[in-house]
């Protein structure tokens, strides 16, 4: 990485680096990120990798214990939960206002994107099918065109995008993808926002058995 780039574009790519490695598994939950070795493997000073800590702190993505000490962060059981009742909600939104304006050029893209899906299921490929899945959702909430809706959904968009990782069922997620599509094709808004809703809770029941081996409503006993 080339720390004579414009500074603000080295904070960027090294917030954005960082952030990749949370989203894919390089840093897993309960690592420690140590400034000086982050800066060594980037090549940079310890400035932007400081302020991108900070910045992913804010996202939720960090912990810092103390001055000396930043872990990636253990979702809990209840911070899952709360995920998923905010996604369940705001995309139910973005599913049915996406119903009442998509045209013809919209249908297109968000076909494309689930053609992009197909072939990367066909090959099994998990990292494409995450950046995928998440253009998909992200096209529905550009087509619903709700500019708050965009605006309250941008912090969570790397957490959501780090739970969709986590469904690793992914000719079942497709088929989800492409009944939801149907739903907002038809126009009918009720249909798709039903349709994001019973996605959304399918998701939610295979990502809290993925990671705490429960189904929804349980609660560990003791």
């Amino acid at each position: 990485m080339n720390e004579r780039q414009p500074l603000a574009a080295t904070r960027q790519r090294v917030r954005e680096e960082l952030r990749e490695r949370i989203l894919t598994g390089r840093l897993r939950p309960g690592d420690r990120l140590v400034e000086r070795e982050l800066a060594d493997d980037l090549g940079v000073s310890r400035v932007p990798v400081r302020e991108a800590i900070r910045s992913l702190e804010a996202e939720g993505f960090l912990v810092v214990q103390s001055p000396r000490r930043v872990v990636v962060r253990q979702l809990a059981r209840v911070d899952v939960e709360e995920l998923f009742d905010v996604r369940e909600a705001l995309e139910g939104l973005a599913a049915g206002l996406a119903a009442a304006r998509a045209g013809a050029a919209e249908l297109k893209r968000l076909e494309r994107v689930l053609a992009d899906a197909g072939r990367a299921t066909a090959r099994g490929d998990a990292a494409r099918i995450t950046v995928l899945n998440s253009r998909f959702h992200d096209e529905i909430v550009a087509i619903a065109g709700n500019a708050l809706l965009t605006t309250m959904l941008q912090p969570l968009e790397g957490r959501l995008r780090w739970l969709t990782s986590q469904n690793e069922h992914w000719t079942e997620l497709l088929d989800e993808h492409r009944r939801l599509y149907e739903a907002i094709a038809s126009r009918d808004a009720e249909r798709a926002k039903a349709s994001a809703v019973e996605h959304v809770r399918v998701n939610r029941e295979v990502t809290l058995r993925s990671l705490f081996g429960e189904e929804p409503g349980e609660r560990p006993a003791g």
